[in-house]
C-alpha cells in the first residue's frame, strides 16, 4: 500500500480534495480531526491534560469544555505548547496505528504542516493544493468569518506556496476555473497503476 501526503497552505481547499478522494474509496487520516477526536476518547491524554489544566476542563462524563480550553491556550503561549507537547505524541501513535490498519491501494495523510514537520519524507508521494492567494484569503474569510488581516497574519507564518511546490510530486490546482474531478481521477489512477508497480 502506497502513503500519499496531502497539503496546502490556508484556504487552499486540500479537504475537499480529499473528499473527492474519499468519494472513490480512498480512506484519508485528517490530523486536525483525529486529534479532537482523541482528546475526548485516549484515557492518558484526558488525564494529563487534566493535570495540566484543572479537573473543570472535562465534564463528569469526560466531556472536553472546547471554548474554555482554547481561552485558556490562545491567550497564553507557555499553555498552548503544553498542551501541543500532550496532544502531538498521541495523535502521531494514532496515525502509525492507523495506517498499519489501511489495506487498500493507497491511503491518504491529509496534513496543513506536511513539509514543515518533515512528514512527507514518510509518504511515498506527496500532492499539493495550489489555490492564487486572493482566492485563498476569500475562502478564509468566509469560512472563518474573519478579517482580511488576520488571514494574512495567519498566512504569513505557514511555508510559501512555491517553496512547497518544490518539495511536492504533484500539484492540483484549485482555482475555481480548473476542475477538480478530472485532476483527482488522473492522480487517483496514477496511484492505482504505482502500487501495481510495487507488488511486482
Amino acid at each position: 500500500m502506497l502513503l500519499i501526503g496531502i497539503t496546502g497552505g490556508i484556504g487552499s481547499g486540500k479537504t475537499t480534495v480529499c473528499k473527492i478522494f474519499e468519494s472513490m474509496g480512498i480512506p484519508t487520516f485528517n490530523a486536525d480531526i483525529v486529534s479532537k477526536t482523541i482528546m475526548s476518547t485516549d484515557l492518558k491524554l484526558i488525564a494529563a491534560i487534566k493535570e495540566a489544566f484543572g479537573n473543570e476542563i472535562y465534564s463528569d462524563t469526560d466531556e472536553l469544555n472546547r471554548a474554555e480550553l482554547a481561552s485558556i491556550v490562545f491567550s497564553d503561549q507557555k499553555a498552548l505548547n503544553l498542551l501541543n507537547s500532550l496532544v502531538h505524541p498521541a495523535v502521531i501513535q494514532a496515525s502509525i496505528e492507523w495506517a498499519n490498519a489501511q489495506t487498500g491501494p493507497y491511503a491518504l495523510r491529509e496534513s496543513a504542516l506536511l513539509f514543515e514537520s518533515g512528514a512527507y519524507k514518510q509518504c511515498d508521494y506527496n500532492v499539493l493544493v495550489s489555490s492564487p492567494e486572493e482566492i485563498r484569503v476569500e475562502r478564509v474569510m468566509k469560512r472563518d468569518d474573519v478579517d482580511e488581516q488576520s488571514v494574512r497574519s495567519r498566512m504569513s507564518k505557514q511555508m510559501k506556496e512555491d517553496e512547497k511546490a518544490k518539495l511536492a510530486d504533484f500539484t492540483i490546482v484549485n482555482d475555481e476555473k480548473t476542475a477538480l474531478v478530472p485532476q483527482v481521477l488522473k492522480l487517483h489512477e496514477y496511484f492505482l497503476n504505482a502500487n501495481e508497480e510495487n507488488k511486482k
